[in-house]
């Protein structure tokens, strides 16, 4: 155990066996479980800027999802349905019984299918430049996308992601098999748009005013769950059933965004406030 000398904050670091997986993960702060879930190719490192402010006043779990940073990878293909099954198991082998939960990216969408199948285990969600369907990125992005494989590693070497996994991975010769099966993921078309219109979860959709999809397709997510539909009315009675609520945040990439200053408050604010009552 260490402490954090900013904030007094005891921090913690362990593994968990769950779902056939050895699951690392960390714990900062006290007070709410907040669970932040990282995006593909990086590690719960990715908070290190925002983990502090998150940290007052909540207990931070941040995992290295499967694959990723110091979370060695299984026979099993990746995908967030499977992520978000593991984080409800590690939430079981600490024994906490609901908490609020945060992901960037893949781990929005790990995020999205935690509160959609494990409903009862999330008090309320974030989700941080994800979308609903394939066909929302930008036609370039899903180029690039495309051809993604383990024969890219060679060419990575000099990026912040392979730097990273080098570091800290149980078995660095792995981020070529790494690299095939995010390929693989991401090469599977995918449309989420009925798991979030019926979730049943408060959830804030956040986004960067330049990120991998427009703008207005964060805004169609939160029409999905009832929002942009009227005038929110002088005492909030207009809003979304359920408290959902959508954030853009300006001058944010989807390369910066889970860094930012500004989604850490966002995020803040929409957790600490009153749960609204779900129709």
């Amino acid at each position: 155990m260490t402490t954090d000398w900013t904030t007094g904050a005891k921090s913690t670091s362990a593994y968990a066996d769950v779902n056939g997986i050895n699951l690392y993960y960390e714990i900062h702060g006290t007070g709410r479980p907040l669970v932040l879930l990282h995006g593909g190719l990086g590690s719960g490192e990715m908070f290190g800027p925002v983990r502090t402010r998150l940290a007052q006043g909540h207990r931070v779990i941040i995992p290295d999802l499967q694959g990723h940073g110091r979370t060695a990878d299984i026979d099993r293909p990746l995908g967030v349905t499977a992520l978000g099954d593991d984080i409800a198991a590690l939430l079981g082998h600490l024994g906490i019984e609901q908490a609020d939960v945060m992901g960037y990216s893949m781990g929005g969408g790990a995020a999205l299918q935690m509160a959609s199948r494990h409903p009862d285990l999330v008090r309320k969600l974030v989700i941080v430049s994800a979308n609903a369907r394939t066909d929302a990125f930008y036609p370039e992005m899903l180029a690039q996308q495309g051809q993604l494989n383990g024969s890219a590693a060679p060419s990575m070497k000099d990026t912040p992601m392979y730097r990273l996994y080098q570091r800290v991975a149980p078995r660095p010769e792995d981020f070529p098999r790494l690299l095939d099966k995010m390929g693989a993921w991401m090469g599977e078309p995918f449309d989420y748009t009925e798991q979030l219109r019926t979730l049943r979860v408060p959830t804030l959709i956040v986004a960067g005013d330049a990120d991998i999809f427009p703008p207005s397709h964060a805004v169609e997510e939160f029409g999905l769950l009832g929002g942009g539909r009227r005038d929110g009315g002088w005492m909030g009675e207009g809003r979304p059933d359920g408290g959902h609520a959508l954030a853009i945040i300006p001058g944010a990439q989807h390369y910066t965004i889970f860094a930012s200053p500004l989604l850490a408050e966002v995020a803040i604010a929409f957790l600490d406030a009153p749960q609204a009552p779900q129709s």
